[in-house]
């Protein structure tokens, strides 16, 4: 049941990669377009910001307390999970010890009970998954909407034309590159700390 589950994760981590993959073409096909339009001497002198939004929700204190009352909440909801697996572990091995004596319409009827037991314990892992991913989004929200401007002024105090976020989106290269993800991490804790 726990790899069934590892399973839904990993396709939700498959697409998630996918959909992170296409804006990453996107994102190269918009620089692109962007370095062509510069003449060859302009584009010498363009400095290029990036910021690792992932580093940076982990490493800030608000972020800390959104990973801790994840975990938390993926703790309490793993516990669940796990007994309802070992009912179903339970009811498995009760039947295997009964095989010989019950009927094949027994034995049926107790093979009905643990796939029903299964399917719900499937049907909540996914309830479970999706409300960690809303939470998690509902958590971290606030975050992005406080970074957004602390990245603006940090971009403008540097002198970088523009600024990409390079956890999803790597920049494959860029001559003139200016890392503000340490900056912004302490700008954030400065003006938000609690």
């Amino acid at each position: 049941m726990l790899k069934k589950g590892k399973r839904a994760i990993s396709s939700i981590l498959i697409l998630d990669n996918y959909f992170k993959k296409i804006k990453e073409q996107i994102m190269k096909s918009l620089l692109l377009a962007m370095i062509l339009s510069f003449s060859v001497s302009t584009y010498a002198n363009v400095k290029v910001g990036i910021v690792n939004i992932q580093k940076i929700i982990v490493t800030i204190k608000e972020g800390k307390s959104v990973d801790s009352t994840l975990k938390k909440s993926f703790a309490s909801k793993q516990k669940k999970i796990q007994a309802m697996e070992a009912d179903i572990k339970d009811m498995q091995e009760k039947l295997q010890k009964q095989s010989k004596v019950l009927s094949d319409s027994a034995k049926a009827k107790k093979m009905e009970e643990i796939n029903k037991k299964v399917m719900e314990a499937r049907a909540q892992m996914n309830k479970y998954q999706k409300e960690i991913q809303k939470q998690e989004a509902d958590l971290k929200k606030p975050i992005l909407e406080k970074l957004k401007p602390i990245i603006d002024d940090i971009s403008k105090d540097e002198g970088v034309a523009m600024t990409f976020e390079i956890s999803s989106n790597p920049v494959v290269y860029a001559q003139n590159k200016v890392d503000l993800t340490d900056k912004v991490i302490k700008a954030y804790d400065k003006k938000h700390s609690k």
